[in-house]
């Protein structure tokens, strides 16, 4: 898509504008969206998706989290990005980044997507067996945990869940 005014640029800033419950939407080049900022009266401009994430990984965003432990703080060493260069940049700069700073990352990972574990999408087709079988998975290493903790109450509570979801899976 083109940018409405200049015709020229690709356009990559989509405004949207409700008014009186009139809707107008605007796809300008960032050329002329900085131009029309002053006419739209917003403070939009130059945001990007990594001065965004830069912002919620700012100190003053970060307050009350747990500062990191000298043994984290360092370098990735396999493309040499510090934390900081991090929080700056508002990105990885390789796969291992998120190794070298998994204990920072945890608490922004948490805020920002309300946990750490990736669950991805499932087709609709495929939800219920899918959410059946992954309950089955977490319910058998509960009761592996229980009865490593030697809770043989909690663990017939778990059997018999287990065997009531595995008749009617079945």
């Amino acid at each position: 898509m083109l940018c409405e005014q200049c015709k020229q640029a690709p356009a990559t800033v989509h405004i949207t504008q409700v008014v009186n419950d009139v809707r107008r939407e605007t796809h300008l080049c960032e050329d002329c969206a900085e131009k029309a900022a002053g006419d739209i009266g917003s403070a939009w401009t130059g945001i990007s998706f990594s001065k965004l994430l830069g912002g919620l990984l700012a100190p003053e965003s970060m307050a009350g989290l747990a500062s990191p432990s000298p043994a984290t703080v360092g370098r990735c060493p396999n493309c040499g990005l510090t934390f900081a260069d991090f929080r700056r940049l508002g990105h990885l700069g390789c796969s291992e980044c998120h190794v070298v700073f998994s204990q920072q990352l945890e608490p922004v990972l948490r805020r920002i997507h309300g946990g750490t574990v990736h669950a991805g999408k499932i087709p609709a087709r495929q939800a219920g067996p899918l959410k059946v079988r992954r309950e089955l998975e977490g319910l058998r290493q509960e009761l592996k945990e229980a009865i490593g903790k030697e809770d043989y109450e909690r663990a017939a509570v778990l059997r018999d869940r287990i065997r009531l979801l595995e008749r009617h899976r079945g």
